[in-house]
């Protein structure tokens, strides 16, 4: 019995974790600027359409790198550990961006923000990919696989909490095509700052557990 609860509170923290540093990565009310930068003219029907299938090729990117991620490494040979430093690095530098509330070149660069606004469909490049499902996210959805350690009910779970983050995503979207006139650039630094120092202890934490796997620093 005690072994059936600790299995229980085990995916319960695993599940949180997912859900609260994908949706920390993904940020999308750092996103939402650029979103309507970019569809100045479109109509409040297009933008919705726009978001909504950006939010589906982001899950769809992320749950086949989520799944597919360990035969990736195998292929290119590259160790997990190795993978999951050079990713926590990678979303340690985007979060010392958030916190000083830049637009992170990872997330997005000014070349993209401004071939977006030049596009009539942005929805799957660049605001599905890179905007939503960048090399942060990516990192982190694969780093979050490689916890699950071949566990079928956490990699499953895995993917319901990316599914949650981009539905999450699109409604965040909506909001702000429903209401662009009222949304304050400062409410949305200070929201970015505070998810850009969630961001920057998860990153350490990750890179804690990668160090863990390497023999030099096991105890």
């Amino acid at each position: 019995m005690t072994g059936h609860t600790d299995g229980i509170v085990s995916l319960t923290a695993y599940i949180l974790l997912a859900l609260s540093s994908l949706f920390v990565i993904l940020d999308p009310i750092a996103v939402v600027p650029a979103f309507i930068a970019m569809t100045p003219n479109d109509s409040a029907s297009t933008k919705t359409r726009m978001a909504r299938l950006a939010c589906c090729v982001a899950a769809g990117v992320l749950i086949l790198f989520a799944l597919a991620g360990k035969y990736i490494f195998k292929t290119l040979g590259i160790t997990l550990p190795a993978f999951q430093l050079a990713g926590s690095l990678l979303l340690l530098r985007m979060s010392l961006d958030m916190l000083y509330a830049r637009s992170s070149p990872a997330r997005e660069t000014v070349e993209e923000v401004a071939e977006g606004a030049a596009k009539d469909d942005i929805a799957i490049t660049p605001l599905g990919v890179p905007m939503l499902a960048g090399p942060g996210a990516i990192s982190t959805s694969l780093i979050l696989a490689n916890q699950a350690a071949g566990d079928v009910t956490k990699i499953l779970c895995l993917a319901g909490c990316i599914i949650v983050v981009c539905f999450a995503c699109y409604w965040i979207f909506w909001l702000a095509v429903q209401g662009a006139h009222r949304m304050s650039p400062l409410a949305l630094k200070l929201v970015n700052r505070l998810f850009g120092l969630l961001l920057a202890a998860m990153a350490v934490q990750f890179i804690l557990n990668a160090l863990e796997q390497i023999p030099f620093f096991k105890r």
